[in-house]
């Protein structure tokens, strides 16, 4: 008998790809929900710490799944429901713990508000990331939800930083704020994504030395540049709006051209 050899594969090249992002993913979750360990201890700049890698985590495992081609429907919906833990219960739940328990119902009330307006606007963005136009894939529809969780915590950070310029009466200022990020999360003003940055070659090195920079910033002076990011983060929300009415007005314009010139022929 003549035997045939056959290459053995436990799985198909696909789904060996997408195991590296959904790997990404799930390490990420347990580290959001470690934060709400060490909110538990009180040990709220670890929390903190926890939900900033978490972050980081949740923006570098789509660009791999794009990057080595293993998106997939799994990956997507994971990754959402990640978000939800991470950036969502996780920073209500250290919140909770550190200040807004002083207000009894209202501010679980609050809690609750906003991890519904995180999982409603995971939803909306899972049915519309689908039919975005070209260069609306530059612009989010709403504050992200990594972005709304470091917001809500912003309190927190400041207390742990050393740019302490204001007195801040806490029981006031974090449920408004939590209220404030909420309809952020939800509303439909454009944010910027950052995912598609076109950088020219002369200036990839600058690019480069300013990242390696922010990190060393951020190991150094953490809650510092925390801080200041997100402060930064705020400011180009109004310049978001602008730069998308802008690029919005050029294209329905040039679609009313287009559209002259096919009556025309």
């Amino acid at each position: 008998m003549q035997q045939t050899s056959k290459k053995f594969k436990l799985v198909s090249n696909k789904k060996t790809r997408t195991i590296l992002p959904n790997m990404f993913t799930l390490v990420g979750v347990c580290i959001g929900l470690t934060s709400i360990k060490f909110a538990f201890d009180e040990r709220f700049g670890l929390a903190i710490i926890c939900i900033i890698v978490a972050g980081l985590i949740d923006g570098l495992d789509g660009r791999i799944a794009r990057l080595i081609k293993g998106t997939s429907q799994v990956g997507k919906e994971l990754d959402s429901l990640t978000d939800v833990i991470s950036f969502g219960v996780a920073p209500a739940f250290i919140m909770y713990l550190w200040q807004l328990n002083t207000l009894g119902r209202v501010g679980w009330l609050v809690c609750l508000i906003y991890i519904i307006c995180v999982a409603l606007r995971l939803a909306r963005f899972n049915v519309n990331s689908e039919n975005q136009v070209s260069w609306k894939e530059n612009f989010f529809e709403g504050v992200p939800s990594p972005a709304g969780g470091i917001l809500v915590l912003m309190p927190l950070i400041y207390s742990q930083s050393e740019l302490q310029f204001f007195n801040i009466d806490y029981g006031y200022f974090v449920p408004v704020l939590f209220i404030l990020i909420s309809i952020l999360l939800i509303s439909k003003i454009p944010t910027y994504s950052f995912k598609k940055i076109a950088v020219p070659r002369r200036l990839t090195i600058f690019l480069l030395f300013g990242v390696v920079l922010f990190f060393g910033l951020l190991l150094i002076y953490t809650y510092n540049v925390i801080v200041l990011s997100s402060l930064l983060y705020l400011i180009l929300i109004p310049i978001s709006i602008y730069h998308f009415q802008n690029l919005n007005k050029k294209f329905k314009n040039n679609n009313i051209e287009n559209e002259e010139h096919e009556d025309i022929l």
